[in-house]
């Protein structure tokens, strides 16, 4: 279903997109008392698999035996709920507005798919590995810290998206 005339497909407005992005962080610090973020989502979903496939090495491990419990599963978070949302809103998004077509990787003319694919795993999971360390994702660092006026949330943001723009002139040629 394609909603302009010239056949491409309907994007939110981006400024309503931000709006849209900001009254839901107020919200969400609002009733939970604190911002949005997905890295705990994904926390749980590891830990659910170690403990799945060791529970004995799972529970004995420093990190991951804190969120082990007998009373619930790690799965029962609201942040897994929130990744699942975000997922499944993206993917309804896509097929109303006609952005979802058979499975493919973009990637520009100097660039295999294959190669595409083994850089975009390897980034997500340096991305992983780095919110582990700073404590949370983009979203929750960023977008949330920033939307309390924490200062170290502005910090946060500006070094994300400043390297990322830096670090785009090496490796554009993944995508053009």
């Amino acid at each position: 279903m394609k909603n302009t005339m010239d056949n491409q497909p309907k994007y939110i407005n981006p400024y309503l997109g931000g709006v849209l992005l900001g009254l839901l962080i107020i919200v969400t610090v609002f009733i939970t008392g604190r911002g949005l973020g997905a890295s705990g989502a994904i926390k749980s979903s590891v830990v659910t698999t170690a403990n799945t496939i060791s529970p004995e090495s799972t529970k004995e491990n420093a990190y991951m035996g804190q969120f082990v419990s007998d009373d619930h599963s790690p799965m029962y978070t609201w942040l897994v709920f929130e990744s699942l949302g975000v997922f499944l809103g993206g993917l309804l998004s896509g097929i109303i507005f006609g952005r979802v077509k058979k499975f493919r990787t973009d990637h520009g003319p100097k660039i295999t798919s294959r190669k595409r694919l083994i850089f975009a795993l390897i980034g997500g999971a340096l991305f992983g590995i780095g919110s582990q360390f700073g404590r949370g994702c983009t979203s929750g660092a960023a977008l949330s810290g920033s939307a309390t006026f924490a200062l170290g949330g502005v910090i946060v943001m500006f070094s994300i998206f400043g390297t990322g723009y830096i670090l785009a002139y090496f490796f554009r040629k993944l995508w053009i």
